[in-house]
C-alpha cells in the first residue's frame, strides 16, 4: 500500500503504524534472524518517523548508580506504549511512566567504556568484583554516596582531568568476559524488539555512547550501527587514549573497512556543553573526511539543552547572533559539570554560570555551520555539513519520552519527583529525531540519517518538509507537490548545486501541527522562520532570520491558571520562498525553524502541581506554603522557590515556551 508523504501518520487510523531502528547483530543467534518483511506502508515521496537514539538503561553506570532498574527491554517497551516502573527521589521503585504516544525507532546507546564494570557491580556477592568500593556505592540509595561513586566513575574514564584507567573492578574480576556477554545482550535486545512483519511497527538499532571528555567537556558521540555486523566490543576512550579522531580510524578498520556488511555512524552529542572543544578545525584533510562521512548528524537538542544558538537577555547580546529567539532551554553552564547541583545548591565551581564573553560560540552549531562555509572558501572542503536530530539523553530508559506534560524526570532518582525542580530546574525533557524514509526499516532509517534528510523537535511531533530547487511559486497548491520538490531540487540536507546562469533558488516549506492525543492536547503552529548563514568575499560571515509565514504571538499565550493554549495558531503552514538577499556564488546554507504557539513549561506543570504558579502574584507566599508541606514530609531544603524564579531577571528561563523543530540544513554549492 503506497500513501502520500503529505498525508500525517496521525490521520491515518486504519493504517498500520510504522517505526525504525537499524540494528547490527555480531551475536552468534544473529544469523538466524528471519529477513525482514516489505512494509505494509511505504512511501516513494517518504514518510516521518519519530524516534530517539540516545537511551541510557542499568547497563550505564550513571544510570545504575540511580537506582534504575530498567534494562535495553524495558527502554524498548516504554517506547512502544508499555508501562515501566522507576525509582523515586529516594531510590525505591514506586513510580509507573508511560509515554503519551509509541515512537517509531530507538536505540539504547549505553556507555561502551564501563559495560563489564557494570555487570560485575551489579552481578551477586560471591563475585569479588560485587565488593569493589564503587560497586558499594553504586548500590546504596544515598544520594551523596551515588553522587561520590559518579565521580570515581567519570575520573575512571578521563572526564575529569586524568588519563583513562580501569578501576579496581577490573582487578577482581573479568571485564572483557562481562562487557561482552552484555554487549551481546543490546544487540539480543534491539532484535528481539525490531519488527521484522509488514506491520513496521518498530524499529531498533545497535548502538553505545562513546563517551569522552577533558575536564568535564561534552565530546561523548552516539555510535550507532545499521545493521547485523558490528564491533566486537564498543570502542571507547580506553582503546582510543581519549581521542575522537582516533575513534573514526578504528570506527573505520573495525567496521566501514572490514570485511563483512558493518556500516556505522557517530552522532555527537549536544555541543552546547562541550566547552568549545566539539568541532575544533580539522588537523588534517583526513579528519575533515573522517567528519563529513562519518559525522552526517549532530545532536542539536536533549535534556541537557539546546545547541542551536544562545541569546542572553539580561546582556542584550548573543554568541554571535542577534537572534532573541536563541534563549531557548539554555543551560548556563558550559560543560558537564552543570550537574553538580544537589539540593537547590551548585557544588561545583565549574557549574557556575558562563558569561557572554567567556561561552565558546562553537557550543552553538549555527556558528559552526558558518565556520564550515568559511573553512571551505580557504580549503575547498567543509567539514561541518551536518543535519541535525534531537533525542533525550534519558538515563531512566523512558525512551522518547520528551513531552512537558508527563516528564517524569531523566537521571532516575536524582531527578525524580522533587528533585526535577529542586536540582535540575534548568534541565528540559528533550527533544525528538524525525527522518523521511521510504518505510520503518534499518536500511531505509539508516540511509535517511546518513543523507541528512532528518530534523530535530524540541520534544513535540510537528510534521515538517523543506526543499530548495528550481520551483513554481503555487507549488503548495499542487497535488504532486512532493513528487515536484524531490525532481526539481533538493531535500533538507541536501546540497543544492547553482551557478551563474540559474536562476535564484527557492525554497519550499510545509509544516502541520502536531496532532496530540485526547490526554496530552498539542499546539498549533505559530510560524515558519528560515534561518540563513552566509561567507563574504573576505571570508567574514553572516546570519539572517526572516519570518516567512504565520506571526507572533501577542500576549501570553495560555491561561495562567490551566496552561491551556489561548492562541488561535494554524494547522498547516505552507509556502514557496525565494531569498530577496541572494548573491550569486555566495556560499549559504538555509534551514527552517517552524514555532508552535507558547505553551507552559514542564517545570511551571510540576510547579502547578504542587499549588505554586509561576505565572501568579502570589507565587512565593504558594511556594513558601508548598515547602512547608515537603519539609514536613521529610524532603528536604528549598524546593518550590525556584518555581517563582523572575523571567525579567533570568537571561534564560520563562515560565511558557514555543515548541519548535529545526530542519537540517541545505547547502549551497556554486560552480562556475
Amino acid at each position: 500500500m503506497k500513501v502520500s508523504q503529505q498525508v500525517s501518520r496521525a490521520s491515518l487510523p486504519g493504517m498500520i503504524r510504522c517505526s525504525l531502528i537499524a540494528l547490527c547483530l555480531s551475536a552468534p543467534w544473529a544469523a538466524a534472524g528471519e529477513k525482514a518483511m516489505p512494509c505494509a506502508v511505504s512511501s516513494d515521496t517518504k514518510l516521518p518517523f519519530f524516534g530517539d537514539l540516545h537511551i541510557h538503561t542499568r547497563y550505564s553506570f550513571d544510570s545504575y548508580l540511580s537506582n534504575q532498574k530498567n534494562d535495553p527491554d524495558g527502554a524498548y517497551e516504554y517506547a512502544k506504549g508499555q508501562i515501566i516502573t522507576l525509582p523515586d527521589a529516594y531510590g525505591d521503585q514506586t513510580l509507573s511512566a508511560q509515554i503519551d504516544r509509541p515512537i517509531d525507532f530507538a536505540a539504547v546507546t549505553d556507555h561502551g567504556q564501563f559495560l563489564g564494570e557494570v555487570a560485575l557491580c551489579d552481578s551477586d556477592w560471591t563475585e569479588p568484583g560485587w565488593w569493589a568500593p564503587v560497586c558499594i556505592m553504586s548500590r546504596t540509595q544515598n544520594l551523596w554516596v551515588q553522587l561520590y561513586a559518579a565521580s570515581l566513575w567519570t575520573v575512571s574514564g578521563g572526564m575529569e582531568g586524568k588519563a583513562p584507567e580501569r578501576g579496581l573492578v577490573c582487578s577482581l574480576g573479568d571485564c572483557e568476559a562481562n562487557a561482552l556477554s552484555t554487549w551481546d545482550d543490546i544487540q539480543a535486545a534491539a532484535e528481539r524488539h525490531y519488527d521484522r512483519s509488514e506491520d513496521c511497527s518498530f524499529t531498533t538499532f545497535v548502538g553505545y555512547e562513546y563517551t569522552q571528555g577533558q575536564e568535564m567537556a561534552n565530546l561523548h558521540r552516539n555510535v550507532i550501527f545499521k545493521g547485523e555486523q558490528v564491533t566486537r566490543l564498543p570502542i571507547s576512550v580506553f582503546e582510543t587514549d581519549s581521542s575522537v579522531p582516533e575513534l573514526w580510524r578504528q570506527l573505520r578498520s573495525q567496521c566501514l573497512e572490514a570485511d563483512g556488511d558493518c556500516d556505522v555512524m557517530a552522532i555527537p552529542h549536544n555541543p552546547n556543553l562541550g566547552g568549545g572543544l566539539m568541532f575544533p578545525d580539522p588537523a588534517t584533510e583526513q579528519e575533515a573526511i573522517d567528519r563529513l562521512e562519518i559525522e552526517p548528524l549532530v545532536e542539536l537538542v536533549q535534556h541537557k539543552g539546546a545547541s542551536e544558538c544562545r541569546f542572553d537577555r539580561m546582556a542584550g547580546i548573543g554568541i554571535d547572533t542577534e537572534d532573541e529567539l536563541c534563549d531557548f532551554e539554555q543551560i548556563p553552564s558550559d560543560n558537564l559539570a552543570m550537574l553538580g547541583s544537589v539540593n537547590g545548591k551548585m557544588w561545583s565551581d565549574r557549574g557556575l554560570p558562563v558569561d557572554v564573553a567567556s561561552f565558546h560560540r562553537r557550543n552553538m552549531m549555527r556558528n559552526v555551520l558558518k565556520d564550515g562555509l568559511a573553512l571551505e572558501q580557504d580549503s575547498g572542503l567543509n567539514p561541518f555539513r551536518q543535519g541535525f536530530i534531537g533525542s533525550t539523553d534519558t538515563h531512566t530508559a523512558t525512551s522518547g519520552g520528551a513531552m512537558e506534560k508527563n516528564y517524569v524526570g531523566h537521571l532516575g532518582s536524582r531527578d525524580a519527583t522533587f528533585r526535577n525542580l529542586q536540582d535540575h530546574f534548568v534541565s528540559n525533557p528533550g527533544g525528538l529525531a524525525v527522518v523521511w524514509a521510504e518505510e520503518n526499516r534499518r536500511d531505509a532509517i539508516f540511509e535517511a540519517m546518513r543523507r541528512r534528510e532528518a530534523y530535530a523537535t524540541s520534544g513535540t511531533r510537528p510534521i515538517v518538509r523543506f526543499f530548495a530547487g528550481d520551483y513554481d511559486e503555487n507549488l503548495c497548491e499542487s497535488t504532486d507537490a512532493l513528487e515536484q520538490a524531490y525532481a526539481a531540487g533538493v531535500p533538507m540536507g541536501g546540497v543544492l548545486e547553482r551557478s551563474d546562469k540559474d536562476a535564484p533558488p527557492r525554497f519550499f516549506i510545509s509544516a502541520q501541527r502536531d496532532q496530540g492525543t485526547e490526554m496530552y492536547p498539542a499546539n498549533p503552529l505559530e510560524r515558519i522562520q528560515i534561518i540563513k548563514g552566509w561567507v563574504d568575499d573576505a571570508g567574514e560571515t553572516h546570519e539572517r532570520v526572516v519570518d516567512v509565514l504565520g506571526e507572533e504571538t501577542v500576549g501570553l499565550g495560555v491561561d495562567m491558571n490551566s496552561c491551556a493554549a489561548t492562541a488561535p495558531g494554524h494547522a498547516s503552514l505552507c509556502t514557496v520562498w525565494e531569498d530577496p538577499s541572494y548573491v550569486k556564488g555566495e556560499s549559504a546554507f538555509y534551514y527552517a525553524r517552524v514555532l508552535e504557539t507558547p505553551s507552559c513549561r514542564w517545570s511551571t506543570l510540576q510547579c502547578q502541581a504542587a499549588g505554586v504558579n509561576p505565572l501568579s502574584d502570589s507565587c512565593s507566599v504558594q511556594a513558601e506554603k508548598a515547602n512547608f508541606l515537603a519539609n514536613d514530609n521529610g524532603d528536604s531544603g528549598d524546593i518550590y522557590g525556584v518555581c517563582c524564579t523572575n523571567p525579567e531577571t533570568d537571561p534564560f528561563y520563562s515560565p511558557t515556551i514555543r515548541e519548535r523543530a529545526w530542519t537540517s540544513p541545505i547547502w549551497l554549492s556554486t560552480t562556475r
